[in-house]
């Protein structure tokens, strides 16, 4: 089974780079890792080349919660949420794969600042680990799902 991590975020904005740490985290293990900072489009196409059984996206996500909290988003609400720091939004262009993988998980971890700098805050380098922790021991569905409000 092939299965690929996709960070996602600039890591020059602060927590908005946790994606790019979260992939950082899987290197070296079974998984392929392809970090795609702000050109996300540019991965896509190489996503498309392996055609992966299982593609995970993790970038940083606006859900209104506190920040650090983890979440597994459906592709449709990622576009509300996804995307403030990139070009196009992020489920417009996973559809272009859609066709050649298998399953996407998207993965979304709530910033606390995305200001210019460097590092992550110590609640998006917590959520980081929780989620490395989680690929590593192939555990995805430990992360909740987003719940829409009722």
């Amino acid at each position: 089974m092939r299965r690929v991590v996709l960070g996602v975020g600039n890591p020059l904005r602060r927590d908005d780079g946790v994606g790019v740490e979260v992939a950082a985290g899987v290197r070296g293990t079974d998984w392929e890792v392809l970090t795609a900072g702000l050109s996300v489009e540019n991965a896509l196409g190489i996503v498309h080349r392996i055609a992966p059984d299982l593609l995970v996206v993790v970038d940083a996500a606006e859900m209104g919660l506190p920040p650090g909290s983890v979440r597994r988003l459906p592709l449709a609400a990622g576009e509300q949420m996804l995307g403030s720091t990139h070009g196009l939004p992020l489920p417009f262009l996973l559809s272009t794969v859609r066709g050649c993988v298998g399953e996407i998980v998207l993965i979304g971890i709530q910033p606390a600042d995305r200001s210019l700098g460097e590092g992550l805050t110590p609640a998006a380098c917590a959520a980081a680990s929780e989620v490395v922790a989680c690929l590593r021991n192939d555990d995805l569905k430990r992360i909740p799902p987003l719940l829409s409000p009722d």
